[in-house]
């Protein structure tokens, strides 16, 4: 791994945050906490398991169980599957508040068993999210929070639960690794704190590092913003642009090409899927021949969108209710992270009625 910048040392993660697969299977760890991406070998052990789906019940009671802990006190922050082997690695935070401990774990796709992945004398490298917000910025990230955490607020007819939080948890919401490059969506410490990074790979010391304030038009809001952070993302168009959806829940097109780092990009707001709403995960397939954007929410079942549909879709820049490109909403509840496992199925981590987390296969053909 040294091609990649990799030395033996130790991932001296804080806290648990996205996970990202780019090459040579090499996983990219997001800590918000230590404002830092980690780049590990995970020495994965498994050749290619073949296609077909993987399923496994009460994935956060079994990871409970090897790490000695209640189901209530695991996180699944994210989940990511290895592009070779198909194995599943789950970021997870164990506890809570500051004894809180950050863990990689592997779920071997051939067996289903559950191990921890080493982070210490491992092939490792590091970058530094320059522009983090600090550990003492006052300022708040608004989210909807799954559990029950938070407050609860009344809007119009509806209740719904919000957490307030200080920004630099929120410094990396989403990455993913495109023609030697990682891109970094969060928030900065700029007064336009909305940021799409591109930091290059292999890491140097962060001063490569390429970075574009973003502005959108919210259409459940009325007006163009620079504050709200991409909360999930996917690349697009062969890696040119990326789709991007951010909280009360617009989806908005961003190019790539020609970019000139430290400019403000204006998105191409093409979808809104309502207000008091917030994307979980996003991932995009093929079914007969065409691409298609899902999209896991806290409101509404999985939302199925055509790319033809984006790609004709003229910018939203008028407040209304919720229009844009035409979409489906499967009858899939409770959808929160969501992974390409192969050509043929996407792997979905859905809580159940009883709030137990299962992994289970969407057959791609089908939704």
């Amino acid at each position: 791994m040294t091609e990649y910048g990799l030395r033996v040392g130790r991932a001296e993660l804080v806290s648990a945050g996205p996970i990202a697969f780019g090459p040579a299977g090499i996983l990219f760890l997001a800590d918000n906490a230590a404002a830092s991406v980690f780049a590990v070998d995970v020495a994965d052990p498994g050749p290619r398991a073949g296609s077909g789906p993987f399923e496994l019940a009460d994935v956060d009671g079994r990871v409970g169980s090897l790490l000695g802990c209640d189901a209530a006190d695991i996180a699944i922050r994210d989940l990511a599957v290895h592009p070779d082997s198909g194995n599943i690695y789950l970021s997870v935070q164990r506890g809570h508040g500051e004894s809180a401990q950050a863990v990689l774990v592997r779920i071997d796709r051939a067996d289903a068993s559950i191990s921890d992945v080493p982070l210490t004398d491992v092939p490792v490298a590091a970058v530094a999210i320059a522009d983090a917000p600090a550990p003492d910025d006052e300022r708040v990230d608004v989210i909807l929070p799954l559990g029950d955490e938070g407050e609860q607020i009344t809007v119009g007819s509806r209740t719904i639960r919000i957490l307030r939080r200080q920004i630099r948890t929120s410094t990396v919401t989403d990455m993913a690794y495109v023609d030697g490059a990682l891109l970094v969506a969060g928030l900065s410490n700029e007064e336009f704190s909305s940021k799409l990074r591109r930091i290059p790979f292999p890491f140097t010391d962060g001063a490569d590092a390429a970075g574009n304030n973003l502005e959108i038009f919210h259409v459940s809001h009325g007006k163009w913003e620079t504050a709200a952070p991409i909360r999930t993302f996917v690349p697009y168009d062969g890696g040119r642009a990326i789709l991007a959806s951010y909280t009360c829940t617009p989806v908005v097109h961003f190019p790539l090409v020609e970019l000139a780092p430290g400019t403000k990009v204006v998105g191409r707001t093409v979808a809104e899927l309502g207000a008091m709403n917030q994307p979980l995960d996003m991932v995009s397939f093929v079914q007969g021949g065409e691409e298609y954007l899902l999209v896991a929410n806290t409101s509404h079942g999985l939302i199925k969108i055509a790319r033809r549909d984006i790609d004709a879709q003229a910018p939203l820049t008028e407040p209304t209710e919720p229009i844009g490109v035409p979409r489906e909403t499967a009858d899939l509840q409770g959808i929160t992270k969501l992974a390409n496992l192969d050509g043929e199925h996407v792997l979905a981590l859905q809580t159940d009625p009883e709030g137990r987390r299962h992994l289970r296969s969407l057959k791609s053909a089908s939704l």
